[in-house]
Order: structure tokens, then sequence, then C-alpha cells
């Protein structure tokens, strides 16, 4: 009986033998596989129109000057034959000007835009003929004020470097090229006759030029600081030099083309403005 019992349990120590490893290998660490890929970076999607802006300036003339003299033709009604002459003063003013562009940013440097710019120029110029005043004896001449406005609208591709930004300010310069589309309104003329030999009348009828429209090559140069508000809202106030090619200003008047004058009667030297401006530029993201 008792050998029995004993090969009973020797028999039950060997059954349970293989199960004994298998238990162990239940609490081994887990194994880490390592990639030769390196890490896996997580995916950012790229986000539509990073990088355009909208953008809106005022800005004031503080100084206009012409590039040249003012030159006009005139027509002898007698014989037909056109002459020239250069007016003897003139003064030229800037005003307001506003405009609105769109741009994209390519680095944090490197941007650029889209702008059209309203502006407007104002002219004052005294000629004198050499011919005497109608019904006038020989000796006096005839004294003529013409005043007239300049409407520009300039359409214009630029380009700017942003200089770094430091506690929110972000100094620029820029430079500009493009075209302006001039408009000039129609010139009246003031005219006195001015004492000579004989006796002189105080002036005579006025009389108008119908201005002349064109488009001329312009460009600029900008500078300034802009000042981030928020993320997508910068202000800027800057400075801009801009330079307007000269063209037609004005035709001959009514008694003139009745009496057979054609053409371009007076042209512009072109103009040159420096400019403080004001302006907002908003980032969409």
């Amino acid at each position: 009986m008792r050998l029995h019992l004993r090969l009973f349990a020797t028999a039950s120590l060997m059954a349970l033998a293989p199960a004994l490893p298998a238990t162990a290998a239940d609490y081994d660490p887990p194994m880490v596989v390592e990639s030769d890929l390196g890490p896996i970076e997580d995916y950012v999607p790229v986000e539509i129109g990073s990088g355009w802006y909208l953008r809106g300036d005022i800005g004031y003339a503080f100084t206009t000057t012409a590039d040249g003299a003012f030159n006009y033709q005139t027509y002898n009604i007698g014989t037909g034959v056109y002459g020239s002459g250069t007016y003897d003063s003139t003064t030229v003013t800037g005003g307001i000007s506003y405009g609105i562009g769109f741009g994209y940013a390519f680095t944090d440097m490197l941007r650029a835009d889209l702008t059209a710019e309203r502006f407007n120029i104002r002219f004052n110029g005294v000629r004198t003929s050499a011919q005497p005043c109608a019904g006038q004896p020989v000796g006096t001449t005839c004294r003529t004020t013409d005043t007239a406005t300049m409407y520009g609208t300039s359409v214009m591709a630029n380009g700017y470097v942003d200089l770094g930004t430091f506690a929110g300010f972000t100094p620029y310069v820029g430079a500009g090229a493009g075209l302006t589309h001039v408009t000039w309104s129609t010139i009246s003329n003031a005219n006195a006759c001015m004492p000579g030999v004989g006796v002189c009348a105080a002036a005579t009828a006025a009389t108008t030029n119908p201005g002349q429209t064109s488009w001329r090559f312009s460009y600029a140069a900008m500078a300034g600081l802009a000042y981030d508000i928020n993320d997508s809202l910068k202000f800027s106030v800057g400075y801009k030099y801009r330079k307007i090619n000269g063209g037609p200003m004005y035709g001959f008047n009514a008694a003139d083309t009745a009496a057979g004058a054609s053409g371009v009667q007076g042209t512009d030297p072109g103009f040159t403005q420096h400019e403080v401006k004001l302006g907002l530029r908003y980032e969409i993201w």
C-alpha cells in the first residue's frame, strides 16, 4: 500500500514539472522594439491662406514739388501758327491720400503686396502773352492765372523687408513700381490785361481749358515702423517717397479750337511727393 502511495506522489510531481517554467514566464518584462526609422513626428496640417493679409492706409503729402517747368503751346488765330511758352511761376500742393492693398508674407522678413491709392495735387500758375491784349494798344500784355486739380490713382506692386521684431515693434523698408492714372480737372483761367504803353483794361472774360487724362509710370520708396496690436492686426507709421512721370495737362480752349487749334496745349513735368503714412494690416489666418 505504501509503495503505491509513493509511486502516485512521484508521478504527480513529474506531471507538474513542465508547467512551472511556463508560470514564471508570465512575469517577464515586456519586450521593447526600437525602430530604425527614428521617432514618429506628429502630423501638423497646413493652414490654407496662412501669410495673406489685407491693408489700408491714409497719408498726407507734406511736400509736393514739380520736376521741371510747366510748358504750353500758343496758337495765332490770324496765321494758324503754333508757338511755345513756359509758365512764369507755378505752385503745387498735395493733400490727403488713401489706399487699400492685398499681400502675402513669404517669410518673417519678406513680404509683397498690390496696392491702389488715391491722391490729388492742386496747381496754380501764371503765364503772360507777348502779344497785346485784344482791343488794346501795343505794349500791353495779357496775364493769365490758371488753377486746376490733378486727381491720381496709383496701382503699384510693392516689396518689403521686415527687419526683425523687438518688443512688438517691427521696422521695415520697401520699394514699389507701377502706373498712375492721372486726370486733370478743367483749367480755370483768370485773364487780366497788364499795363504797357497805352491804357489797359482791368480784366478780360474768364476762359477754361479741358483737362487731359493719361497713364504714367510711377515708383515709390517706403520706410517705417509697425506695431503688433494682436496676433493678426498691426498698426504702422511710416514715410513714403513717390515719383510720377510728366504728361499731358490740358487742351486748347473753345475759341482756339473753333479757329483750328488741336491737340494738347499744356503739359506738366511730373511730380515728387514726400508723405507721412498711417496704416493697418490685418493678417488672414
